[in-house]
C-alpha cells in the first residue's frame, strides 16, 4: 500500500513537472504510451505539414496578418489534427502555439489565448510572431492593455526590412485605442436570434431584407444545399441563397433553399437586395474573379441571374457586394479593381436612361474609401444614409460597420455605429429596416443554434434617469434600486422614411394584376422612377424619402388609370401604409379621382404641380379618341354654399380649358361643379373622428377633382 502511494505520488510530481516543462514530441518522454504516442505523433506532424504549405506560400510584400488569411484555409483544416494531439501532450509549446493560431484563423478565437500564452510562458522564444498572436488573441477578448503590450513587442523585435509588419502592428494598436473608446460608451441595444426558422446548426450569415421587413435573404452552408455538394477544401456543404418571409403574425415562416434558378452546384451569396425586394444582387465567386449577377422578382418569382455589364463586373478584379437607392438611378459597389484608393474601394454608377445601362462608374473618394478594404454595402431607402464595413477608419478590430450620410449630394466622414454593434473581430453584413429602429447581422453567440446564426438588433435611446418623488430623494439611500420607477426604454426613429405597399387588383373580379406605378415629383415636375406589381400576386411597395410631395400612378392596359398624392414633411418620422388599389376598366359610368391636381389656395387657378397628371389624362383621351367624359370638381362642407358651388365651377373650367389647350377636343369634354352636394365623407361621419388631423384628412378627401367616362 505504501509503495502504491509513493508511485501515485511520484506520478502526480511527474506530471506537475511535466507541466512546467517544454514537453517535445520525443518517444523518451512517453515509453509508456507508445501505440499512443504513434498515433498522436502522426497528427501532430499531418497538421505541420499544412503549416509548412502556409508558410512556403506566404509572400513577403504583404503582411503577417494579410499572409494568415491567404492560408486561412490550411489553418482551419489543421485544428483536428492539433486538437487530437494536444489530447495526448498538453505540454508541448509548438504544439499550443500552432493550435493558437489556427483558432485565430476559426470562430473560436476566444480558445486561443490560453494556448498562446501557455507556450510564451513555457517557450518565450518559441516563435518571432508570438507577440503579434498573443496580441491579437487579447485583442479579440477586448483586453486592450494586454492586446497593445504584446503588438509593441511584437513591433519591437521587427527589423528595418520589414516595414510591411511594423505598419501592421501600429495598426492593431490604433485599433485598440478605438475599442477602449468605443467600450466605454456601448450603444444600448437588444440583440435576439431570429430563431429556428431561420437559423440551424450550419452556418448562416450575410443577411439581406425588405424595408418592411417582411422578407429576409440569406447565405447558409446546410445540408439542403442545392445538389448537396460538400467544398473539399473545408469539408462543409457549399453556400446557398435562402428567402424567409413573415406571417400575418409576424413570425418567420421556415427559410426556403431559393432553388435552381439562382443557386449553382457551386458557392453562392446574395450581394445586395432593392428596398422593395425586386432586384437582388448575387455574387458567383467561382466565376471569374468574382462577378455580381442581377435577378427581378417576375411572377412571384427570382429570375435567372443576368450579369452586370463589364464596367461593373471587371474582368481583372473582384466584385463582393452591390447596393441600389430607392429611385434604382445609383448603383454602389466594391470593387479591387486597379486604380482605386485601396484593397477593395466602393464606387457608384448612374443609371443612364439613353443606353438604358450602367454608366461608367466613380470612386467616392478618400472621404468613404481608405487604403484598406470597403465592401458590405447596404443603401437605406430614404435616400441619405450609407452603411458599408471598412478595415480603416477608427475601426476597433478588423472590419467594422460605418454610416455615413449624404449631404446636398456629398458623403460625409463615416462614423463608426459603435459597440456592442461593432466587436474587435470582423463585423461586415449589416443592413437596417426601413424605420431605422432595427438591423440585422451575423454573429456567434453561445445562445445560437449553430456556428453562426441571424440576429436582431433593437436601437434603444439613451437611458433614462430614475424618476423620484420628493419622498423618495429623502429615502433614496435605504431603498432598493429594484424599486425606483425608471421611465421605458425610447427607442431611435431618425428614419423620414414612407412605405406604401399592397395588392394591385381588377374592381370587380379582384385579381392580381401586372401594372406600371410612376413616381413623380410633383413640385419638379418630374418622373422619379417607375415600379412594377408582380404579375402573379399584384403586391407592390414603394419606399419614398420624406419632405417631397408626390405624385404616384398606377396604369395598366385596358384600365383607367389610379393617382395618390403623398406628402409627409421630412420631420414626421417613419410611416408605413397599406394601400390596395382596385384598377377600374375603361367603361361608361366609371369614374376615378385626379389626386395630383392642385390648384392655388381659394383660387380656380392650376398650379403647376398638377402638370404630370393633366398630362396622364391627355395621354388617356389620345390613346381612346372617342372617349368623352366629364370633368367634376368638389369641395368640402366648409363655408358659403353657394361660394363653394361657383369656386368648384370655375375649377373644373380650368381643367376642361386646360385640356383644350392641349388638343383635346372640346365636343369630348364637360365641366361640371358639384360644390359639396357630393361629400365622400358626410360632416356626421367627420364629427365622430377623433382626432384634428383625421378630421383635416377627411375635409381633404372631399375637396377633389374627378372625371366619369360619358362614352367610349
Amino acid at each position: 500500500m505504501k509503495k502504491r502511494l509513493l508511485t501515485l505520488l511520484g506520478f502526480f510530481i511527474l506530471n506537475g513537472l511535466f507541466a512546467q516543462q517544454d514537453i517535445p514530441f520525443e518517444k523518451d518522454y512517453f515509453k509508456d504510451r507508445k501505440d499512443e504516442f504513434k498515433t498522436a505523433k502522426k497528427d501532430f506532424d499531418e497538421g505541420m505539414k499544412m503549416m509548412a504549405t502556409a508558410n512556403a506560400s506566404s509572400d513577403p510584400s504583404l503582411s503577417l496578418l494579410k499572409n494568415f488569411k491567404y492560408n486561412i484555409t490550411l489553418y482551419r483544416a489543421a485544428i483536428p489534427f492539433f486538437e487530437r494531439a494536444l489530447t495526448f501532450n498538453p505540454n508541448y509549446s509548438m504544439l499550443n502555439y500552432q493550435l493558437g493560431k489556427c483558432y485565430m484563423a476559426s470562430n473560436h478565437k476566444f480558445k486561443a489565448v490560453e494556448l498562446l500564452d501557455k507556450a510564451y510562458k513555457v517557450n518565450p522564444t518559441i516563435a518571432k510572431d508570438i507577440h503579434f498572436f498573443l496580441g491579437w488573441a487579447y485583442h479579440v477578448k477586448n483586453n486592450w492593455e494586454k492586446a497593445k503590450y504584446h503588438y509593441d513587442l511584437y513591433k519591437k523585435s521587427l527589423t528595418q526590412t520589414e516595414a510591411i509588419n511594423v505598419e501592421m502592428a501600429n495598426k492593431k494598436m490604433f485599433e485598440c485605442t478605438n475599442g477602449e473608446k468605443l467600450e466605454k460608451n456601448p450603444v444600448r441595444v437588444w440583440v435576439d436570434n431570429l430563431g429556428a426558422a431561420i437559423n440551424t446548426e450550419f452556418p448562416e450569415y450575410s443577411p439581406l431584407i425588405t424595408a418592411d421587413e417582411s422578407t429576409i435573404i440569406f447565405t447558409s452552408r446546410r445540408s439542403d444545399t442545392y445538389k448537396g455538394g460538400v467544398d473539399p477544401n473545408d469539408g462543409q456543404y457549399y453556400e446557398d441563397i435562402y428567402i424567409a418571409r413573415r406571417n400575418e403574425k409576424g413570425q418567420w415562416e421556415k427559410a426556403q433553399n431559393l432553388g435552381s434558378s439562382i443557386n449553382t452546384d457551386n458557392h453562392d451569396a446574395p450581394a445586395g437586395l432593392s428596398a422593395d425586394g425586386n432586384k437582388l444582387f448575387v455574387f458567383y465567386g467561382w466565376k471569374g474573379a468574382g462577378d455580381i449577377y442581377e435577378s427581378k422578382f417576375e411572377n412571384n418569382a427570382y429570375s435567372k441571374p443576368v450579369k452586370l455589364p463589364n464596367d461593373i463586373s471587371g474582368k481583372d478584379s473582384y466584385e463582393s457586394s452591390a447596393a441600389i437607392s430607392y429611385d434604382g438611378k445609383e448603383l454602389y459597389f466594391a470593387s479591387t479593381r486597379p486604380g482605386g484608393m485601396g484593397e477593395e474601394d466602393i464606387y457608384m454608377s448612374k443609371w443612364d436612361e439613353k443606353r438604358k445601362n450602367w454608366g461608367m462608374p466613380t470612386n467616392l473618394g478618400p472621404i468613404i474609401n481608405t487604403k484598406y478594404r470597403e465592401t458590405g454595402i447596404f443603401l437605406h431607402p430614404d435616400g441619405e444614409t450609407m452603411y458599408f464595413a471598412s478595415e480603416g477608419h477608427e475601426s476597433m478590430g478588423g472590419f467594422d460597420i460605418f454610416m455615413s450620410k449624404k449631404v446636398q449630394g456629398v458623403w460625409t466622414k463615416p462614423v463608426n455605429v459603435g459597440y456592442p454593434v461593432n466587436s474587435s473581430d470582423d463585423d461586415v453584413f449589416f443592413v437596417t429596416s426601413g424605420s431605422g429602429r432595427y438591423a440585422y447581422y451575423t454573429s456567434f453567440r453561445e445562445d445560437g443554434f449553430g456556428e453562426k446564426d441571424l440576429y436582431r438588433i433593437t436601437f434603444l435611446g439613451p437611458e433614462k434617469e430614475p424618476m423620484l418623488s420628493g419622498e423618495d430623494n429623502l429615502l433614496v439611500n435605504a431603498r432598493p434600486v429594484k424599486e425606483l420607477n425608471l421611465e421605458p426604454k425610447v427607442e431611435i426613429t431618425s428614419s423620414s422614411l414612407i412605405i406604401l405597399k399592397g395588392v394591385i387588383r381588377d374592381e370587380k373580379t379582384k385579381q392580381p394584376l401586372a401594372s406600371l406605378i410612376e413616381l413623380m415629383d410633383n413640385e419638379k415636375n418630374e418622373l422619379i422612377t417607375t415600379f412594377t406589381s408582380d404579375a402573379v400576386t399584384g403586391k407592390y411597395m414603394i419606399t419614398i424619402p420624406g419632405g417631397i410631395n408626390y405624385g404616384i400612378a398606377v396604369k395598366a392596359d385596358g384600365y383607367l388609370f389610379h393617382s395618390e398624392n403623398i406628402f409627409i414633411p421630412k420631420s414626421s418620422g417613419y410611416r408605413e401604409y397599406q394601400k390596395d388599389i382596385d384598377l377600374k376598366k375603361i367603361e361608361v359610368g366609371k369614374a376615378i379621382v385626379l389626386r395630383n391636381i392642385f390648384y392655388d389656395f381659394d383660387k380656380a387657378t392650376l398650379r403647376s404641380e398638377s402638370t404630370a397628371e393633366l398630362e396622364r389624362l391627355i395621354g388617356l383621351m389620345n390613346e381612346n379618341p372617342t372617349l368623352k367624359i366629364e370633368l367634376s370638381s368638389h369641395t368640402d362642407s366648409r363655408g358659403n354654399d353657394a361660394y363653394n358651388q361657383k369656386l368648384s365651377e370655375d375649377r373644373a373650367k380650368s381643367v376642361v380649358d386646360y385640356l383644350i389647350m392641349k388638343g383635346i377636343s372640346s365636343s369630348r369634354l364637360v365641366a361640371k361643379g358639384y360644390g359639396e352636394n357630393r361629400l365622400l365623407i358626410t360632416d356626421d361621419e367627420i364629427a365622430k373622428m377623433k382626432t384634428q388631423t383625421e378630421r383635416e384628412e377627411a375635409h381633404q378627401m372631399n375637396r377633389r377633382t374627378e372625371f366619369t367616362i360619358l362614352s367610349k
